[in-house]
């Protein structure tokens, strides 16, 4: 019976490793990591951020919330993430392929009626995906998610015009003069922004860090750019707000009031998508789920059951 299940696994392009763990063979020949945890009746697909970034820091605070008996959860590493293929070609990170390796995903996986969940660059992720491939979902969830980039910036203009002048001064520098990899100005992004809208929590979660630790620059400068507050990458003219009203499937827009996204703006996605609720986590930053844990999965949990 093994064999018969590992020729069909290979048949439609999935290797299946100790029971839950699958690489999927995309259509460019390159592998992508997924993993089934669970065997209940709700199934979640994960997207993670960066782009580059892993899916550590959602399994680890899934893992401690999500009943397997209720829920099946796939966490999946895209294409140049820690666990998959990890080519070194500048040509595969644009929004589009990424668009399609979500779908080649699921049809490996053979979902169908399940639920999409994106988090920061993995909820826009979501949104293309919905906008093209929204009859195969039962339902979608965008945590800390942007409308556009134009949007996101004029948000992180204004949260940089609120720090010290001095720390102001410092950023504008190091940026000049090209240096975002000095150990100074990282000091400065972490201690005085990502520290406030990343993440509140001291230290941070260690999946939270092995995240960023483990994340690939090749996707994330092609496509975002140096860091969270400076937008130079392909994706910088990302625009979905005239599209919204189009996405049909039940959906949950959340995110926190301390976020590098204006809660304003993710107010107005929910307002545009017909079938969707909104929740601002009220203690949380870009990651919700671990600094206001409780108010997030508590929003996550009542948009999933009544969904069901």
């Amino acid at each position: 019976m093994k064999k018969i299940v590992f020729f069909f696994a290979l048949f439609f392009g999935v290797t299946m490793i100790a029971d839950t763990v699958q690489y999927v063979k995309l259509d460019n020949g390159y592998k992508v990591w997924t993993k089934r945890v669970g065997h209940g009746p709700t199934k979640i697909l994960t997207l993670h951020g960066g782009p580059g970034c892993c899916h550590d820091y959602i399994e680890n605070s899934f893992q401690k919330v999500f009943s397997p008996d209720e829920f099946e959860i796939v966490y999946y590493d895209q294409l140049g993430s820690f666990l998959s293929d990890q080519p070194d070609d500048a040509s595969l990170w644009t929004v589009e392929r990424f668009c399609e390796e979500v779908e080649q995903v699921r049809k490996a996986l053979q979902l169908d009626d399940f639920y999409l969940y994106g988090h920061s660059w993995g909820g826009m992720l979501a949104i293309e995906y919905a906008l093209k491939y929204q009859h195969h979902l039962q339902g979608m969830i965008l945590s800390n998610t942007p409308g556009s980039i134009k949007s996101y910036e004029v948000y992180i203009r204004e949260l940089r015009s609120k720090l010290p002048v001095e720390v102001q001064q410092q950023m504008i520098w190091y940026e000049k003069e090209n240096d975002f990899l000095n150990p100074e100005y990282q000091k400065l992004m972490l201690e005085k922004v990502y520290s406030v809208h990343l993440c509140r929590l001291n230290p941070w979660p260690d999946d939270l860090m092995l995240s960023f630790q483990r994340l690939n620059e090749q996707p994330y400068h092609t496509m975002q750019g140096p860091n969270e507050f400076v937008i130079t990458g392909n994706f910088k003219d990302w625009d979905h707000w005239s599209d919204f009203s189009s996405i049909r499937v039940p959906t949950l827009v959340i995110s926190g009031r301390h976020d590098t996204i204006n809660p304003a703006d993710t107010a107005k996605i929910a307002s545009l998508i017909p079938n969707s609720s909104f929740k601002v986590c009220e203690n949380g930053s870009h990651s919700s789920m671990y600094d206001d844990a409780e108010n997030y999965f508590n929003a996550l949990f009542d948009f999933l059951q009544k969904k069901r």
